[in-house]
């Protein structure tokens, strides 16, 4: 079963966290990956751009409106994604809490209900 790990936390300004204070956090993400790769259940891992500079599109009535920024003006953004393939929830949840930003942020489990893969859709 696929899960997507869905990390919310604050949006600091880079002037709020110097670079000295990310290396830290860069080396558990990238530990964090390589575990989960090693273990054979990554599929995929994004660390989102900030949400400044975030391009928002819809369509409304058949009228394209592209907008700057985020659609929802939220006090936690969206900052990654990590998408598992583990046999349950318990497992996607173990995974989560080993995830760095669970220590300052939230992790949204998500469990995939269809997927794209080998040119067709899956269906959970």
């Amino acid at each position: 079963m696929q899960y997507s790990l869905l990390i919310q936390a604050f949006e600091p300004t880079e002037e709020e966290i110097p670079e000295e204070a990310m290396e830290p956090m860069k080396v558990a993400f990238d530990l964090y990956a390589k575990e989960l790769d090693a273990a054979g259940v990554l599929v995929s891992a994004d660390i989102l751009a900030r949400s400044d500079v975030t391009t928002t599109v819809t369509m409304r009535g058949g009228t394209l409106k592209v907008h700057d920024g985020p659609f929802a003006n939220t006090r936690e953004q969206l900052g990654g994604t990590f998408v598992v393939d583990v046999p349950d929830l318990d497992a996607a949840i173990a995974w989560a809490q080993k995830c760095p930003a669970a220590q300052y942020g939230s992790i949204e489990i998500r469990p995939s209900a269809i997927t794209f893969t080998g040119g067709q859709w899956v269906y959970a």
